[in-house]
Formats: structure tokens, C-alpha cells, sequence
């Protein structure tokens, strides 16, 4: 790497309403360097970045580009410099095609002025290929998996002549295989002299793939360490100013009665004769590669697909479960993967998202109790510690780590004796994953069954009792967690 930085950013300071999002934080950036950003939800990563970018402008402090002094009025003009931004959350339009999403507002046009498709298609294949993806130009994005359409905001990045690539969370929703060639990519264009910025909760991927790791905490700049001269413990010592014992507290629990079982579940070709039990006080780890049918399975047994055949006993009742209604009367709750599309209402407040799944709990006479539901949304908040001033608090405003907090509780005031929770930590910092680990302790000790979906095996390995692996929409094996290794379960995930 050159001397001279790419990118300095010095001093950057943010202020938002009552809040001082950035005091005075340093960055840089080398050309061809992969530089990790790490910080709890709420550190300032993402305003950082979306100061680089254009998107805000900051109070304070100096942005300097290959040695010149630059200040965006606005994302295009920190686009057409050379900066690129993967976010965390999906920006394309749902409607329109790969092609036209890659090329939105910079179409390439004939000499008439008509939109040149052509040009479009062929070079939207080009960097589909070299991300080494069989998407489609022509496929429109609301028909891909959320996976897929992470790899659409990567080649829409790559698409364009960037010189620093900003990626905030790229690998949450893809599997291990599009991982690694991600990674493949980001070392090829480092290796081209492209400078990246890598934001990832994921600790594995930035020893894996950075040279140096800036930490930032509250709003701070924390300090700049090179990969290799650093443990994971030390980085958490610096990312959360204290010591975190057990990265997985995982409690024993008494294993009690059977809640749920499911018999031969099967539904059109992404779900094959599926059986499995879970326990009063157990966990049950669901792995599997993606398009294995894990989200499948937890959309079928919360109603909200239709199954073609099998049975589904919860606590030893059958049930007709046709809706997410039938579900929730049950005894069963659905944590979504994706917990701002799926999982909130982003306009309501904290207080309202809680008490949406219980309604009937907090009403009187078929009228929703002011009293009965303060006083339930209070004692979720104390009990979950989510960091919000009030139940009042729009939900969009609190970090990624309190949103799923809020989820959980959710799902916590209907009472529910089996809980299925899909990628629970997903997007949230090692912090915020510890308090949701001892979250899912106080269930179980509770006596609640909990199926946990999750793409991150030393969740599924330090959190689960049993561990279940799922390869095209069976289950491909049973592991107990004490004996399983990571080894072992890509083995059957692999379908070997």
C-alpha cells in the first residue's frame, strides 16, 4: 500500500437533534486497502459512511481525496468521484428488472435518445458473471431471494467506476458459497487498486479479509489496529468498553413435554416430507444452505404459506393452521429474517409494535386498555433493556440491535410455547447478540420450545440443543449440538 492515502477524513463531526452522532472521528484509506469499520449498533459507522458518501453533510471536520480537499453537496457528486456505497438495507426498486436497477439513472441511450437495452443487458451480464451469479439481467428483482438481490446491490456497485467501495453488512443475507466468492471480489478489485470499506458484525470476516480495523464506540473514533496484531477479544474490549465472558452463554435448561411436532410436512417442491420435534425448555438449530427451505419451513408452520400435506401438533393438540392468526392462537410466534419488512411497522412506535401480536391481552371489552397496554409495553422494555427514552419512540429511530428486541417482545406478550426465531441475530452487534443469547436462556427456562433458523454456525453450534440440517426442502440430518462440528453439518447441507 502508497503512503498517501486515498481518503483522510478528519475530524468529521454530525450532530443530529439532541443527538451528537460523530464527535470528531478520523478515517483512512489506502488505495487497495481493505479497511474494516467495526463499532456497536448506534456507534456511528453507518453516519460515517453516509458522510463519505454524500448523503449528509458534516458539521465539522475535512474530507480529503487523493490529496484535494472535497465536500458533497449531495451523493451524485461523491458518486461521480469515484464512491460507491453497498447499504445494509436493500435499495432497489422491486419492479424493475436486474438490468434496469444496475443502470437506474445512468441508462445508456441511442442517438435518438431511446433507451439502449442492449447495452444494458450485455454489460449487466458482464458483472453478474464476474460475481459468478446465474441471475438473470432480464429477471425482475421482487422474484429474487433476498440473497439474491444482496448480490444486485453488489454488481449495481460494481457496475459504476469506483474507486472506494463502501459495504455496510454485504454478506448478511448470503450463504457461505457467495460469500467466499465475495470475498474473491473484494480481494480482485483490491488488487486493482480499489479501496474498500468493510462493515460486517460478522468478527470472522474481518480477520478474514482486512488489513487494518478501525473501531468506533458512541460516536467516537476508538483507535486504528492492523488485523494481524489483534484478538477477538481485544477488538470486543474496544468496541463495547468492557469484557464480554461467554460470546455464546448458552444455559442448560430442563428439557421438558413435547410442544411441537411435525409430521410429513410438504409443500409444492420447497418442502419434503419435513418431521422434527421440539421441546418445552429446548433449543432446536435449523441449518442449511440457503434455498434449503429453513425460511420455508418457519413460513409453513406460522401459516403464513399454505402446506399441501402433513400435520403439525403443537403441546399435544393437533392444529389447522391456514393463517398466522391460527399460529398465534396456538402457541406458536415467527421472528422474520428481515425484521424491518417483515417484522415492524416502522412508522408506529416502540410501544405499538409491542402490543401488535396481543391485542387481545391489553383490551377491555373489545377496547384496547391505555392502562393494561403501558403497563405491558414498560415491562417488555425493562425486562428486554431495549434503549429507547419512552414506548412512545418511533421504532425506525432505535439501532438494529433494540429493533429485534422489540420483535422479540413482540412475540414474548402473546405467551407463546414455541417460538421460531429466523436469523435472530441478524445485523446486530456482538453486544446486542449476547442480550438476545440470555434473552432466548430466560425462554427456555421458561419452558418455551424455540426452533432458531441461522446462516452462522457457531450460533447454531454454541446456542442449539439439537441441530437439525435441512438440503432442498428435507431434512438432510440430525446432529446432537455437544458432538456437531461445522464440518459435519456443511456435510449435509451439502446433501452428502
Amino acid at each position: 500500500m502508497e503512503d498517501k492515502p486515498l481518503l483522510a477524513m478528519k475530524g468529521i463531526v454530525k450532530e443530529f437533534p439532541g443527538v451528537k452522532a460523530l464527535k470528531a472521528v478520523d478515517f483512512s484509506l489506502q488505495p487497495g486497502e481493505i479497511h474494516a469499520l467495526l463499532g456497536e449498533n448506534g456507534a456511528g459507522k453507518s453516519t460515517l459512511m453516509k458522510v463519505l458518501s454524500g448523503v449528509y453533510s458534516q458539521d465539522a471536520g475535512e474530507i480529503w481525496l487523493d490529496g484535494r480537499q472535497v465536500r458533497f453537496a449531495g451523493p451524485r457528486e461523491a458518486q461521480a468521484l469515484g464512491i460507491g456505497i453497498i447499504h445494509q438495507e436493500l435499495n432497489l426498486v422491486p419492479e424493475l428488472t436486474v438490468m434496469e436497477n444496475i443502470f437506474l439513472g445512468r441508462e445508456p441511450r441511442h442517438s435518438f435518445g431511446f433507451v439502449d437495452k442492449r447495452t444494458m443487458e450485455r454489460e449487466t451480464a458482464a458483472v453478474l458473471a464476474k460475481l459468478g451469479t446465474d441471475i438473470r439481467p432480464e429477471t425482475v428483482v421482487s422474484e429474487l431471494s433476498i440473497g439474491a438481490q444482496q448480490m444486485v446491490e453488489i454488481a449495481k456497485a460494481l457496475a459504476g467506476r469506483t474507486r472506494i467501495l463502501i459495504m455496510d453488512e454485504p454478506t448478511a443475507a448470503l450463504t457461505e458459497r457467495e460469500t467466499e466468492r465475495l470475498f474473491t471480489i473484494i480481494r480482485q478489485l483490491a488488487a486493482e487498486g480499489v479501496g474498500i470499506v468493510y462493515i460486517s458484525h460478522r468478527m470472522e470476516e474481518l480477520f478474514a479479509v482486512s488489513q487494518r480495523i478501525t473501531v468506533m464506540r458512541d460516536g467516537s473514533y476508538i483507535g486504528t489496529v492492523p488485523t494481524g496484531e489483534i484478538s477477538f477479544d481485544q477488538l470486543v474490549r474496544m468496541m463495547v468498553g468492557r469484557e464480554l465472558t461467554d460470546r455464546f452463554p448458552k444455559q442448560p435448561a430442563t428439557i421438558g413435554r413435547e410442544v411441537l411436532q411435525v409430521e410429513r410436512l410438504s409443500r409444492q417442491e420447497v418442502l419434503r416430507d419435513v418431521s422434527l420435534t421440539v421441546h418445552a425448555g429446548e433449543i432446536v438449530g435449523v441449518a442449511g444452505l440457503m434455498g434449503a427451505g429453513r425460511t420455508e419451513l418457519a413460513r409453513a408452520l406460522f401459516g403464513a404459506d399454505p402446506i399441501d400435506s402433513g400435520r403439525i401438533v403443537v403441546d399435544g393438540q393437533a392444529q389447522a393452521i391456514h393463517s398466522p392468526r391460527d399460529a398465534i392462537a396456538a402457541g406458536i410466534g415467527l421472528i422474520t429474517e428481515d425484521r424491518k419488512q417483515q417484522g415492524l411497522v416502522l412508522s408506529m412506535s416502540v410501544g405499538d409494535n409491542l402490543s401488535l401480536a396481543a391485542l387481545k391481552e391489553v383490551c377491555r371489552r373489545s377496547f384496547i386498555s391505555g392502562t393494561a397496554e403501558t403497563g405491558a409495553v414498560r415491562e417488555q422494555i425493562a425486562t428486554l433493556k431495549i434503549k429507547t427514552p419512552s414506548g412512545d419512540q418511533l421504532v425506525k429511530n432505535l439501532s438494529g440491535g433494540n429493533q429485534q428486541k422489540v420483535v422479540i417482545g413482540k412475540w414474548l406478550l402473546t405467551k407463546p410455547k414455541v417460538l421460531i426465531m429466523d436469523e435472530p441475530t441478524r445485523g446486530v452487534d456482538v453486544g446486542a447478540k449476547t442480550e438476545i443469547y440470555q434473552i432466548m436462556n430466560m425462554l427456555t427456562a421458561a419452558g418455551v420450545g424455540i426452533l432458531m433458523i441461522s446462516s452462522e454456525l457457531p450460533e447454531i453450534l454454541g446456542m442449539s440443543d439439537r441441530i437439525l440440517v435441512m438440503h432442498r426442502g428435507r431434512i438432510a440430518g440430525e446432529l446432537a449440538a455437544a458432538e456437531a462440528t461445522q464440518e459435519e453439518i456443511m456435510a449435509f447441507a451439502a446433501g452428502g
